[in-house]
């Protein structure tokens, strides 16, 4: 069938359909104008796992959401679909989370891997399987770039999208990072792991097409990254502290959207842990940290950042992690939309 007899044959207001693609939607990865890649990888979690589950979560949960979105009109029909989720990484992920905690708890006691020959294999094992997963994510991505789709991930812990960053570099000579999060991820090779959820941003930034990263809703963070965010000038963060203090004293939230904005170039990529959000909103993710953002807060961010004329050139959300009921997919899933269709609309005309 026709992308437009789809279009014309689908009803926006019914029961979502379990049967077709993510929210129900008439499409598929072909015809679909974003394509989400999930990734179900949480090699190097410090803490709670479970984020792995998240992209099947967040697909289940999607048949719940109203298609209805009051920023963009008849957003449905600009195309969303998701990848199918890999059983094979997964289950790659379960067996080397097993000796990633082995690893983990010997360090925790006092070994290292320089004097401890098993932590020492682990270590290599897992940092050669997590620099595989990054060049897949990169494959995946470009295959579906160069068919000029944008691209989105859904992981996963927050290391799942270097790949994705990887393959946007090659297209596009510069642009910057709006990272909404609760940890600053500026952490050099976090307990020994190279592509470390903790590390991502400080993997990001190797790459010399990333012009600026602005940062906001980072309240959990050690010296080293402090020290590194005063000394590199292309990192700006908002922290939470700084950011509720100028809101106590006056300050309302689209001045301070306003001056985030003010900090970002003219093409953005936007990466969002969902730590960075009020944790009643995220209550299973696995560094929960207290403070955050209201996901509309976000949302109108978001949204001032495509009334400025800036483009989404891509995006990803992590760290969700399904409890024994759906709420934090039910929060992911809505915020995957959202964020998709102010991607969508943000594109060149």
């Amino acid at each position: 069938m026709a992308k437009t007899d789809q279009i014309e044959n689908f009803d926006p207001n019914g029961i979502g359909n379990i049967s077709e693609n993510i929210y129900g939607l008439p499409f598929n990865c072909n015809n679909a104008n974003l394509v989400i890649i999930p990734v179900p990888w949480e090699v190097t979690v410090s803490y709670s796992a479970g984020t792995a589950n998240a992209p099947e979560a967040i697909l289940n949960a999607s048949y719940q959401v109203d298609l209805f979105d009051p920023y963009v009109k008849d957003a449905w029909k600009m195309g969303i679909a998701m990848d199918k989720v890999s059983k094979k990484i997964k289950s790659q992920s379960t067996s080397l989370r097993k000796k990633a905690e082995e690893y983990i708890e010997m360090l925790t006691n006092g070994d290292s891997p320089e004097q401890n020959e098993l932590m020492k294999k682990i270590q290599d094992e897992i940092n050669l399987a997590c620099a595989e997963i990054n060049k897949w994510v990169k494959a995946e991505a470009l295959k579906y770039l160069d068919k000029n789709k944008l691209v989105a991930l859904v992981g996963g812990d927050h290391s799942t999208p270097l790949g994705l960053i990887q393959a946007l570099s090659d297209k596009h000579s510069s642009f910057g990072i709006l990272h909404i999060d609760a940890h600053a991820d500026l952490r050099r090779a976090y307990e020994g792991f190279e592509f470390s959820h903790a590390s991502i941003m400080y993997n990001a930034i190797k790459l010399p097409q990333i012009s600026k990263l602005v940062q906001i809703g980072i309240r959990d963070y050690c010296q080293d990254e402090f020290d590194l965010i005063n000394a590199d000038k292309r990192i700006k963060t908002f922290f939470d502290r700084d950011i509720k203090h100028n809101q106590y004293e006056g300050k309302n939230w689209s001045e301070i959207c306003d001056s985030i904005i003010k900090e970002l170039p003219q093409k953005v990529y936007l990466s969002i842990d969902i730590d960075g959000f009020d944790p009643k909103l995220c209550p299973n993710t696995g560094t929960p940290v207290p403070g955050g953002f209201e996901m509309e807060q976000i949302i109108y961010l978001a949204e001032k950042l495509v009334s400025s004329k800036r483009n989404i050139i891509g995006f990803d959300v992590n760290e969700v992690a399904p409890g024994k009921d759906e709420w934090d997919a039910n929060v992911g899933a809505r915020l995957l939309y959202r964020v998709a269709n102010l991607a969508l609309v943000s594109q060149p005309k």
